[in-house]
C-alpha cells in the first residue's frame, strides 16, 4: 500500500495528511481497526517497538523528501507485517540463549513476515525494498569488501529476501549478496530453500532458522532436547489418564466435579481453558513476549562473575587483539565528493543554531582575550624603541632615548580536546548539534590563539568484526576482554588549521559510520595523544550519550567490564595526570562516572554548556605558574 503525501484536504498540511494515510495503511495491513499508531522522534535506524494495540513510528520532519517517505513507508509496512503474520507465543518456543543467536533469530524472523507482505502486496514490496536500500546505503556498505564489513542483521535480511522472494535488491543490496555469497557459499542454500517453501507456517520457520543459526555457529540447534521435553510431558499425561481410580479419589472427584458445575465448569475443562487463557495472553502481549526473553538473556549473560575487576587495571581489562583497531584521518573514510555533500548538509543546519551558538562563542572569545591583554613596562634603558616618547627627545635632544618591554602574560599556552562519542545512539539530533558545536569551537578558539583537536570514536564494525571471527577460529576462549575492533577518527588534528580540516566535520552526518562505543579506550587514547603536547595547559572535553556499549565484549565478559575499565581511565586522568578531563552527557547522567560534568537532557543545549564550561574553566585559577610540561601516558 503507498499512502499519498502530496497535497492537503481540508486544511492539512502534507505532513500531517502523509500521517493521516500511513496510519490508515498500517491498520489495513494490520487488520486492526483499533489500532494506535504514534508518531515519535526515533532515529531512522531505530527499531521500532510494537507492543499490544500500538505501534511506535518515526515522526515525519515538516518538509518531506523522498528518503523520507521511503524509509517511513518501509518502517510502517514492517510494524504492520509483523502484527499480522507473527505469533509471540511460536516465536519464544524456540528462542536462543545466546545474544547474538537472539538478534539473528528476531532479524530472521522480522524479514520472513516482510516477505509475506512482499508476496501479497506489491506497494508493501516496494516501500520495503526502498527502506532495505536506503538502510544499506546509510550503512555505507555500497564500499564493504568483506562479510565482515556488513551487520550480521543486515545480511541475514538481504539473504532471506533474496532467497524467497521478498523485497526485490536494489544495487547495494546486490552488492552485498555478492558478497555474502563468496562468504558462505552454499552453506546456507538448502535452509534457505526450505524457508522459502515454509514461509507462512511460522512453527516450521522457527525450526529452519534454528538451523541457519547453528550453521552460522552462533547457538547449536536444541530440536532434540525440545522434543524429548514434549515426548516426556506427553508420557506424564497418558500415565495420568490411565491411572486406577480408588473409591475414595472418585468420590473426591464427584465432589470436586460438583463444586466444577456450581461455577460452570468442570476440572478438566479448567485446566482447558486456563491453557488456552495462557496461550492466548502470550498472543497478545507481541513484542514484550520477545523483550522479556531478549532481557533475560542479557540479564544472564550481564552477571559478573567472581574475582573479577580484583588486581592492578592491567590485569582487570584485557584486549583480545589489536591487529584490527584503526586510528583513521575522517578524509580517509569518505570519498571528497561526499564529504563535500555532507559538509554542505552541516553548514545548512548550522545555520539554524548559527545566532544562538555564536553569541556565546562571542563571549568565550572577549573572555579568552581579556586574559591575554599585553601590557608593557616603559621607561627601560633597553628593550623596543618608545615611539610615544620621540616628540620629548625632539623638543629637548637632551633627553635621553626610552625604550618599553612586553610584560609576560598569564594566560597559559592552551590545547582543547573535543572527544565526541560516534556510537549509532547519538544517530540523528545529538551527532548533528555534536558536529556543529565542534565546528564553531574550533573557530573561536582558533582565533584565540588556543589550539583544537578533534576526535570522535566508534568500533569499525558490528558485532566484534574481524576479532570475533578470529576469536571464534581459535576456539572462543574465555573472558577474551575486548572483542571488536575499534575505529578512532581524528577529524581535526591540534596543529591543522580549521579552514583545512572543515570539511571533515560533515562525517559525523554519514550514519554508516556510527557503531559501537567503548569509552574507556578512547579516552586514553584522547588523553595519550595531549600528553604528548609541549602546552602547557590541557583540556580534554568528552561528549556521550550514554555508558560504553559494545555487544561483542558484553556477550562473553561480565556486563559491566567496559564500564569498570572506564571508571579507571577516568580515575587515573583525574587523580594523576596534568589534563583537565570534563564531560557532558546527552540525555544520560555522566557525572556517575566524571567529577565534573554536565547532564543536558536536550542535544540544543550542547552548543551553550560547551562554551560555559569552557569559560568556567579558564576563569578558574588552578594551574600553578610551576605546571609540568608533560604528563604521563594512560595504561
Amino acid at each position: 500500500m503507498k499512502p499519498p503525501y502530496s497535497g492537503s484536504d481540508k486544511g492539512l498540511s502534507r505532513t500531517e495528511t502523509f500521517k493521516t494515510a500511513t496510519t490508515a495503511a498500517v491498520k489495513g495491513i494490520a487488520n486492526r481497526r483499533e489500532l494506535n499508531v504514534v508518531y515519535s522522534p526515533v532515529s531512522a535506524n531505530q527499531k521500532s517497538p510494537t507492543i499490544t494495540g500500538e505501534v511506535r513510528l518515526p515522526s515525519p520532519p515538516h518538509k518531506l523528501t523522498k528518503e523520507t517517505v521511503t524509509r517511513l513507508r518501509g518502517a510502517a509496512d514492517a510494524a504492520a507485517l509483523k502484527l499480522r503474520h507473527h505469533s509471540a507465543g511460536v516465536h519464544a518456543r524456540r528462542m536462543p540463549v545466546n545474544k547474538e543467536a537472539i538478534d539473528a533469530y528476531n532479524v530472521m524472523e522480522q524479514a520472513r513476515v516482510e516477505v509475506l507482505g512482499a508476496r501479497q502486496y506489491a506497494g508493501v514490496r516496494g516501500n520495503l525494498s526502498g527502506a532495505l536500500e536506503q538502510r544499506l546505503a546509510l550503512e555505507g556498505y555500497q564500499a564493504a569488501r568483506s562479510y565482515e564489513q556488513i551487520d550480521r542483521g543486515d545480511a541475514l535480511k538481504v539473504l532471506i529476501h533474496d532467497a524467497c522472494e521478498g523485497a526485490p535488491l536494489g544495487t547495494i543490496g546486490t552488492h552485498v549478496r555478492g558478497i555474502l555469497k563468496e562468504a558462505f557459499g552454499e552453506k546456507l542454500d538448502a535452509s534457505l530453500k526450505d524457508l522459502a517453501a515454509n514461509i507462512h507456517d511460522q512453527k516450521a520457520s522457527a525450526d529452519i532458522l534454528r538451523k541457519l543459526i547453528q550453521a552460522l555457529n552462533l547457538e547449536n540447534d536444541d530440536a532434540e532436547e525440545l522434543d524429548q521435553e514434549d515426548d516426556e510431558d506427553g508420557n506424564n499425561e497418558t500415565e495420568k489418564e490411565s491411572e486406577p481410580q480408588e473409591s475414595e479419589d472418585q468420590d473426591k472427584k464427584d465432589e470436586s466435579s460438583d463444586n466444577g458445575d456450581e461455577q460452570g465448569q468442570t476440572p478438566a475443562s479448567s485446566e482447558t481453558v486456563q491453557g488456552e487463557e495462557a496461550e492466548s495472553d502470550i498472543e497478545s502481549q507481541g513484542q514484550p513476549t520477545m523483550e522479556a526473553a531478549e532481557a533475560e538473556a542479557d540479564a544472564q549473560q550481564s552477571r559478573p562473575r567472581p574475582g573479577h575487576n580484583q588486581g592492578p587495571p592491567e590485569e582487570r581489562y584485557k584486549i583480545y587483539t589489536t591487529r584490527f583497531d584503526q586510528v583513521e584521518d575522517a578524509a580517509n573514510l569518505c570519498d571528497a565528493d561526499e564529504l563535500v555533500r555532507l559538509r554542505l548538509q552541516l553548514d545548512r543546519q548550522l545555520a539554524h543554531l548559527q545566532g544562538v551558538v555564536s553569541r556565546l562563542a562571542n563571549r568565550l572569545q572577549r573572555r579568552l582575550m581579556a586574559q591575554q591583554t599585553r601590557s608593557w613596562d616603559f621607561d627601560l634603558e633597553e628593550g623596543l624603541l618608545d615611539a610615544s616618547r620621540l616628540a620629548r627627545i625632539v623638543a629637548n635632544p637632551t633627553h635621553s632615548l626610552s625604550f618599553k618591554r612586553e610584560k609576560e602574560t598569564e594566560f597559559r599556552d592552551t590545547i582543547v580536546t573535543l572527544l565526541i562519542d560516534n556510537s549509532g545512539s547519538m544517530r540523528g539530533r545529538p551527532i548533528t548539534i555534536a558536529a556543529m558545536t565542534a565546528d564553531i569551537l574550533a573557530r573561536t578558539l582558533e582565533r584565540c590563539a588556543v589550539k583544537v583537536e578533534i576526535l570522535g570514536f566508534t568500533t569499525s564494525q558490528w558485532k566484534g568484526g574481524q576479532s570475533r571471527r578470529l576469536w571464534n577460529d581459535s576456539g572462543k576462549p574465555s573472558t577474551p576482554g575486548r572483542l571488536n575492533d575499534l575505529r578512532h577518527i581524528i577529524y581535526k588534528a591540534a596543529d591543522t588549521p580549521w579552514r583545512r580540516a572543515r570539511r571533515n566535520l560533515g562525517l559525523m552526518l554519514r550514519e554508516g559510520i556510527l557503531k559501537e562505543n567503548i569509552d574507556g579506550e578512547a579516552l586514553a587514547w584522547a588523553h595519550n595523544r595531549l600528553a604528548a603536547r609541549p602546552e602547557q595547559r590541557r583540556i580534554l572535553m568528552v561528549i556521550s550519550d550514554g555508558a560504553p556499549v559494545d555487544d561483542s565484549t558484553l556477550s562473553v565478559n561480565p556486563g559491566n567490564y567496559l564500564e569498570h575499565h572506564l571508571r579507571d581511565v577516568i580515575s587515573y586522568i583525574e587523580n594523576q595526570s596534568d589534563v583537565q578531563l570534563l564531560a557532558i552527557g546527552i540525555g544520560h547522567d555522566v557525572t556517575r562516572y566524571y567529577r565534573r560534568a554536565v547532564t543536558l537532557m536536550d542535544a540544543d543545549e550542547l552548543g551553550g554548556a560547551v562554551m560555559s564550561q569552557l569559560t568556567d574553566l579558564f576563569e578558574e585559577d588552578v594551574w600553578s605558574r610551576r605546571g609540568r610540561m608533560g604528563a604521563p601516558s594512560v595504561f
